[in-house]
C-alpha cells in the first residue's frame, strides 16, 4: 500500500495546511495510507484525529532563542528526534512537510532513508526547518515569492485553505454583499452596523484582548458591533449589547465574511483567509520570530485590503481614534474576495505526483 507522511505540528499555521493538502489527496487516492507526524504538545493531538487522520508522535526539539542550559540537551532531543522519524519513514513512499518543530527532523531522516519530500513554505520568509530541507531536495512549493535561498525556485502554489473557508467563498462569488450581510444575521449581530471581527489565534493574544478590553465601550458607543475570540484558556469577558466573546471561533468562514474590520496577527493562514474572504485587516505581528509576520502581510497592504501596526503602538487610544478611518478603508475595499488560494491544495497535489514518479 502506498504510505504518505505528512509533518505540520505545532500551530494551526502547519497543521491546517497540511490537513487542507491530505484531505485533498486522499479524496482522490482513496486507497493510499496517510499519516501525521507531530508532537505531544502541538495543536496536531487535537486536530490531527479529529480529521481521521492517524497521528505518530516525535520528540519535540526546542531551540532556545537565548543562550540557555536547556541549549546542551538540544543535541541529543534532535538525535532521538531524528531516530523516531526515521523509524516512522521506512517504507514511506512520499513526506511532505510544511515547517515548524516537526518538519526539520522529518526532512533529514526522509534525506537517510531516500524518500521523497516535498517542502511547502507558507511565508514570506522561511524558517529554519524549511530552509535546512529544501537543500535534500528538489520539490519545493511557496506561497509567497520568496526573493533568496533554494526556496526562491518552489513552485508558486498559495496557501491551501480549511475546506470551510473554500466553500464560503464559492458560495458567496455569486453575490458577496448578500452573503456579508447573511452571515452577520448568522452571527446574532446586526446587518447594518460595522463588526469588528477580533481574535488573536486559536491560544487568543493577551495583549490584543487587554486593548478591546480598554476600548469596548467606547467602540460599542460609536454604534460598531465587536465579534471576540480571546482564545483557549482565556477568561471570557463580561457580555454586551453588539459585543459576543468566545474561547474560540468555530465557524471563521462566517465571522470573516461577516467583518468589515479584522483585527488579528498577520501569521500566514490569517493572511491566506482574510485574502479569500476578508474585506479590510488591521494586523498586530506577533513581535517574536524572524519578521515573517510583517512579511506576511505586505501583498494586502500593496492591494489596500490591509493595514500593520506593531504591538507597541497598539493601545486603546489608537484604536478610538483611528476606527472612523478604519471603517471608511474597509467600505472603500472591495467587497469580492480574492480566488488567489483556492486552488492551492491541487497545485501541491500535483507537486505530489511528480515526487512520487521521480519527475520535477
Amino acid at each position: 500500500m502506498t504510505r504518505v507522511i505528512f509533518a505540520g505540528g505545532g500551530t494551526a499555521g502547519h497543521v491546517e495546511p497540511a490537513l487542507s493538502v491530505a484531505r485533498h489527496w486522499k479524496s482522490t487516492h482513496t486507497d493510499h495510507e496517510i499519516q501525521f507526524i507531530g508532537t505531544r504538545t502541538g495543536l496536531e493531538t487535537r486536530l490531527v484525529p479529529d480529521a481521521g487522520f492517524q497521528l505518530r508522535l516525535i520528540t519535540k526539539v526546542a531551540i532556545p532563542r537565548k543562550l540557555s542550559l536547556s541549549l546542551l540537551t538540544t543535541p541529543f532531543a534532535l538525535i532521538r528526534s531524528i531516530t523516531e522519524s526515521v523509524k516512522i519513514m521506512r517504507d514511506a513512499d512520499l513526506l511532505v512537510g510544511f515547517g515548524g518543530y516537526v518538519s526539520g527532523p522529518a526532512y533529514l531522516a526522509a534525506a537517510i532513508t531516500r524518500t521523497p519530500f516535498i517542502v511547502h513554505e507558507a511565508n514570506a520568509r522561511a524558517g529554519l526547518a524549511n530552509r535546512l530541507g529544501a537543500l535534500f531536495t528538489p520539490y519545493t512549493a511557496i506561497t509567497h515569492e520568496i526573493e533568496r535561498g533554494k526556496l526562491s525556485d518552489g513552485l508558486l502554489t498559495g496557501l491551501p485553505l480549511r475546506e470551510d473557508i473554500v466553500i464560503a467563498y464559492r458560495q458567496a462569488c455569486s453575490d458577496w454583499k448578500s452573503a456579508r450581510s447573511k452571515a452577520k444575521t448568522e452571527l446574532g449581530f446586526e446587518s447594518g452596523k460595522p463588526l469588528l471581527f477580533i481574535f488573536g489565534g486559536s491560544q487568543g493574544s493577551a495583549a490584543i484582548n487587554a486593548v478591546i478590553e480598554a476600548s469596548r465601550e467606547d467602540l460599542l458607543s460609536s454604534g460598531l458591533q465587536l465579534l471576540h475570540g480571546v482564545g483557549a484558556q482565556k477568561s471570557l469577558p463580561v457580555q454586551a449589547v453588539g459585543y459576543k466573546a468566545t474561547n474560540y471561533i468555530t465557524d471563521m468562514a462566517t465571522a470573516y465574511l461577516a467583518a468589515d474590520i479584522v483585527i488579528s496577527r498577520s501569521g500566514a493562514v490569517t493572511c491566506a483567509e482574510v485574502n479569500t474572504l476578508g474585506r479590510y485587516a488591521l494586523f498586530i505581528p506577533l513581535p517574536i520570530g524572524n519578521g515573517e509576520q510583517e512579511l506576511n502581510a505586505q501583498d494586502l497592504i500593496a492591494e489596500q485590503r490591509a493595514e500593520i501596526l506593531s504591538q507597541s503602538e497598539f493601545n486603546s487610544q489608537w484604536i478610538i481614534s483611528h476606527i472612523e478611518s478604519l471603517i471608511s478603508k474597509s467600505a472603500a475595499a472591495p467587497v469580492e474576495g480574492s480566488a488567489l488560494d483556492i486552488d492551492a491544495a491541487s497545485k501541491i497535489a500535483s507537486l505530489m505526483e511528480h515526487a512520487m514518479h521521480g519527475s520535477e
